[in-house]
This record gives structure tokens, C-alpha cells and sequence, in this order.
């Protein structure tokens, strides 16, 4: 599979949704997750990304303006010991409370389909991260309606053993900008990621469309001390 520019990959789409990218910086010391959200409405523009023990959750920026916050306020990051969990809804606790149980990932996320807002029936899309005693391994996730059939949940399941240093992979919700919004197509996509993390960060917000960026997370996680540092950016402030 042909390496693609991260940068290149989210400067040419206007509207990829929310995206996950999970991998290891080229000096393969660390692991790499980063989460964004956008949004087209007023309801999904408004939000920020705060601070929630190990993870974070989304929150209302002007709680008054707040119409619906069924699927957009939620955790898109929770962690589980040595596991991170990172998702575009409320999935991220299914997974959690199903790997508290002794369920695999893929087990836990049986229970649920994509998300019930036709006619875009937009992909959960999920990721875990799993750093123990210097290995890392990752897996990542879409549950999606059948080509915008909701009769029919189409579930993919992908796993990194042994990730390769300076390769991340990328999924996101939306194949690109439409009404309805096409589904992501395919595996997660190639990409590069970066050893400094602030540089990283700043590469990928920039890259972003700057009319429907909201927030960006990105986390790297030190793959032989189980440590981390986080990055929040949010649009609005």
C-alpha cells in the first residue's frame, strides 16, 4: 500500500467527517493517536474538546445554543490500563465496559451499528490502542449501513501487530462533502506520522478545512514507560 501525505489527504477533502489516526513516530519510541471533529451545522460547530481523567469528552462551547446533543456530546477518548480507547461516539464506553467484561474489541462493539441519522447513516468508526511492557499493538473499526441501505450493518475489523515505525493509519466517517454524505470507503489509509508531536499537531490542524474544522486531539504515548502527553486545539476559544 503507497504511503499518502496526511497533510495532502485532509487539505484535499473539504469534509471527512470526524477521522482517527493511530500509528508509531519513525523513531518507534512512541504511540501515535490523534481524533478530529467538523461540523456543517451550528449544533456540531459548537463544541469543544476538554479534559476528562485519562481521556476527554466534547462539550457545549455556548451551552445555549445546544439543540440535540444525542450523538455529538460524548467521550472520544477513555482509557482502560494499558488500553486507549478512541472513538467518534458514544461507542468509546461500549468498548470500554466490554473490555472491562473480558470481551475482545470486536466482541464489544457487536452490540452496536452505525449511527440512526438517515439519510446519512454516518459510520462509528473506533480504534484501541494496547501498550504493555514495551510491545504495541493497535485495531481499528467501522460499522456502516450497506451502500446507505440501514436494513443491513456492514462490520470491518482491522488489526496492527507490531506496528512499523513512521506508518499510521486513518479512517473517517465520510468518503468526502455530499447530501447525503457518502460513507468511508475501503481500509484504513497509509499515512505518515511524525516524531515531534507539537509539529505533528500543528501539521494536522492546519491541514484541516478552516470552515468546518472543530477540535483536534492527538496523543502520544511512550511505548517502554506507558506514559503520555496530550494535545488539545479547538476552534472555538
Amino acid at each position: 500500500m503507497e504511503m499518502l501525505s496526511i497533510a495532502k489527504e485532509l487539505q484535499e477533502n473539504a469534509y471527512p467527517g470526524r477521522g482517527i489516526i493511530i500509528g508509531k513516530t519513525p523513531d518507534g519510541k512512541k504511540a501515535v493517536t490523534a481524533y478530529f471533529i467538523m461540523g456543517r451545522s451550528e449544533n456540531s460547530r459548537n463544541r469543544v474538546f476538554v479534559e476528562e481523567g485519562e481521556g476527554i469528552r466534547t462539550e457545549a462551547y455556548d451551552p445555549s445554543k445546544l439543540t440535540d446533543p444525542s450523538l455529538i456530546i460524548y467521550a472520544p477518548v477513555r482509557v482502560l490500563g494499558n488500553k486507549t480507547i478512541v472513538t467518534n461516539g458514544d461507542q468509546t464506553d461500549t468498548i470500554y465496559e466490554g473490555l472491562d467484561e473480558k470481551l475482545t474489541f470486536e466482541q464489544s462493539l457487536r452490540s452496536r451499528e452505525f449511527e440512526p441519522d438517515g439519510p446519512n447513516y454516518t459510520p462509528r468508526i473506533s480504534g484501541m490502542m494496547h501498550v504493555e511492557n514495551g510491545t504495541y499493538h493497535y485495531a481499528m473499526s467501522i460499522l456502516k449501513s450497506n451502500n446507505g441501505n440501514p436494513a443491513a450493518c456492514n462490520r470491518y475489523t482491522f488489526a496492527y501487530e507490531n506496528p512499523v515505525a513512521g506508518e499510521g493509519h486513518f479512517i473517517h466517517t465520510y468518503k468526502c462533502d455530499g447530501n447525503p454524505l457518502p460513507s468511508f470507503e475501503g481500509e484504513p489509509k497509509l499515512v505518515n506520522v511524525m516524531d515531534d508531536m507539537d509539529a505533528y499537531t500543528e501539521l494536522l490542524w492546519n491541514s484541516l478545512n478552516e470552515d468546518n474544522k472543530v477540535s483536534l486531539f492527538v496523543r502520544y504515548i511512550d511505548i517502554e514507560a506507558g506514559t503520555y502527553e496530550t494535545r488539545i486545539v479547538n476552534k472555538n476559544k
